[in-house]
Formats: structure tokens, sequence, C-alpha cells
């Protein structure tokens, strides 16, 4: 009896001591996108129909809240220990969403998140939202494949495929995020001039 008292509290000991040592889980960095600041037009005419921009459907490698990247060819990987504050279509959705409202035309704009009714559709298929080498150098790629739909016909009023690739002054994880930036200016005002040329 004696040593089954003695031996227990050693256990225990050894238990509390294996546990003390173990490396703790870092929290990953949460990052948003950047973006470049814009002044709305002093005069916008503003168009005469409702936009609602949906999130654009992904590949299960993007569809999440990891920063993806691509070192080599046919192989794509996530920088560790940094996320995405969202998935990256809805971050790409809301970056769209701001670059709309900063025109100032469209004042009937509105999301797939408040599910509602709209005369115009924005959507499509986020087919890259990473970091690429090309020749041991990053640049972000963004391709974004855009459909513009009448809501009320169900009928498409055009398709485009936009990409951007802009170079990262770095390798070091803010310096992606910050060129994500720059690629998501560029992106986000080409897709804007051409949904208000193309909605119906």
């Amino acid at each position: 009896m004696t040593r089954a008292r003695f031996t227990l509290p050693v256990v225990a000991f050894a238990l509390m001591t294996a546990c003390s040592i173990l490396p703790k889980a870092e929290s990953p960095r949460i990052y948003t996108l950047p973006s470049a600041p814009g002044a709305r037009p002093a005069a916008a005419v503003p168009v005469g129909f409702s936009l609602r921009i949906a999130s654009p459907s992904a590949p299960r490698t993007l569809d999440n809240a990891r920063i993806a990247v691509v070192p080599t060819a046919n192989e794509i990987t996530v920088y560790a220990g940094a996320r995405w504050a969202d998935s990256s279509p809805h971050l790409f959705r809301d970056r769209l969403a701001d670059a709309f409202r900063a025109t100032g035309r469209v004042p009937s704009l509105s999301t797939d998140d408040a599910n509602l009714a709209a005369d115009v559709e924005l959507g499509g298929n986020l087919a890259a939202f990473q970091t690429e080498y090309v020749d041991g150098k990053p640049e972000v790629v963004v391709r974004f494949d855009a459909v513009v739909a009448g809501t009320r016909k169900h009928q498409i009023s055009g398709s485009r495929r936009f990409e951007v690739h802009e170079p990262v002054s770095g390798k070091e994880v803010p310096q992606v995020v910050e060129a994500f930036g720059r690629a998501m200016d560029k992106v986000s005002g080409e897709v804007v001039t051409w949904t208000l040329q193309t909605a119906p």
C-alpha cells in the first residue's frame, strides 16, 4: 500500500512535467487585402439597375482562408502561419463590391450574403488567387472568369477572363499580401468598367 501511494504522485508529476515542455501552438497571423485609396468621382452618373455580386466558385485549394503559393509547376501549397481574414472567394467578392461603391455609380448594390433581389448579377469562377514562382521570382496571379447576367430573364449578357500578374518585392508574407492588394486593385478596376458596359 505504501509503494502505491508513493507511485501515484510521481506519475502525476511526470505527466505534468511532460505537458509543460510541449511547444505551444502559434496563432496564425491574419491578413486582410490592402487597397489603394480612391476618390469618388464628383459627378458620377448612376446606372439604372440594381447589382448583386456573388461569391465566385473556386477550386478546393482556394476555397478557404489559406494563402496559396505555387513554388513549382504542378505543386500548390500554403504559407505557414498565415491566413486571410476570410476565404479567398469572399475576399474577392467584397473587394469587387468596394470597387463598385467607390465609383458612386451603383446606388443599389448588394452581395449574395444578403440574398436580395437585383436586376443584374456578377459572378464567375476564381481560377487563380495565389503566388507563383517564375524563374525563381514570386508574383501574385489573380485569374477571374467573370459572368454578367440579367436575373429577370436568366440570360447571360457577357463573359470574360481577367488575369493579372503582379511582381512581389520580396519573399516574406507581408510583401506577398501587399502584392495581392495591388493585383486586386487592377482586377477590380477592370471588372467594374467591363460590368458597367456589359450589364443589360
